[in-house]
């Protein structure tokens, strides 16, 4: 059986720089995509806050860019599951489908997965109004009224960016009590454009045309229903790193985010990086994620040389 010298495991900015960097580095890696490449770019529409693109990229053409530069490397990319690992020893081993792969290092890439509301209209209008990233979207719907959804402090900070762009932003919380820190909750109670409906819950997105034409809420006293009117709906109510097949093989923090020594990227077990917003529950940006691939496989690179 063949032992690659470096498998990653994950796409995205943070796998495919992390591709990119080990393939001119000679040692040939093997990375596992997913059935569904490229990462959380891959639901957005034009990137703007991406160095190196003066008119902006879309997402998914960022990606394909990033994707065939490790290509053109020698990177050797399948498009597969990795379904569980086992990370302990000199060989790690790979388990995908009914096949296992041996390496020598693994680099987690594998993201963080923003939570959805899951309610009927959300996935169907998901980049026609409906988005999980301000920073992202929030320049296409200047001058709108717009909705955000949760009460932690990624809201107060999403409401609070969103100002910048929308007429009005509303934030629909479930509670009349927030789980946003002090600091953040009082700057946006504070802000003369942002609106609020507390003790209420989405439980649909209505539809206009193809896009977002408003928002049926519920007040979860009362249970009445009512409309609200907006043309987008961002949803903060945080993250979920995808680290459950690691199966506690390597440190996490209370969060389930893949600690590691940082500035490196090592995690708990030698030959074990984790980079991108595996590793990064605050940033998660698509350059901060590209770094973090650029690191860890220059840490995989010095690891192998050191135990030769």
């Amino acid at each position: 059986m063949t032992v690659h010298d470096v498998a990653i495991v994950g796409s995205g900015p943070a796998g495919y720089t992390a591709a990119l960097y080990a393939a001119r580095a000679e040692l040939s890696p093997i990375v596992f995509e997913g059935f569904e490449y490229g990462g959380e770019l891959m639901n957005t529409t034009e990137v703007e806050n991406y160095p190196g693109f003066q008119k902006g990229i879309m997402g998914p053409e960022l990606m394909e860019e990033m994707r065939a530069q490790s290509i053109r490397f020698g990177a050797d990319l399948r498009m597969e599951v990795v379904d569980s690992v086992e990370l302990e020893g000199d060989i790690k081993k790979l388990h995908v489908g009914d096949e296992v792969f041996e390496a020598r290092t693994v680099i987690l890439a594998t993201g963080a997965a923003p939570r959805h509301l899951g309610i009927p209209g959300e996935e169907e209008l998901s980049g026609r109004g409906v988005s999980t990233c301000a920073t992202c979207d929030g320049f296409f719907f200047k001058g709108h009224n717009i909705a955000v959804i949760g009460g932690g402090d990624s809201a107060m900070e999403e409401a609070t960016f969103l100002t910048k762009f929308a007429e009005s932003i509303t934030i629909v919380n479930r509670s009349e009590n927030f789980r946003a820190s002090k600091i953040m909750l009082d700057r946006a109670q504070e802000n003369e454009q942002i609106k609020w409906e507390t003790n209420k819950v989405v439980e649909r997105v209505l539809e206009d045309d193809g896009k977002v034409g408003g928002l049926e809420l519920k007040d979860v006293e009362t249970g009445e229903t009512s409309t609200l009117d907006v043309t987008a709906m961002f949803v903060a109510i945080g993250h979920d790193p995808r680290s459950s097949f690691l199966n506690g093989q390597v440190k996490l923090n209370d969060n389930g985010y893949v600690e590691v020594d940082q500035p490196s990227t090592k995690t708990s077990l030698p030959g074990v990086f984790a980079c991108g917003d595996l590793v990064d529950d605050h940033y998660q940006q698509a350059i901060t994620a590209a770094g973090s691939g650029c690191r860890a496989a220059m840490d995989a690179e010095q690891f192998l040389a050191a135990n030769r």
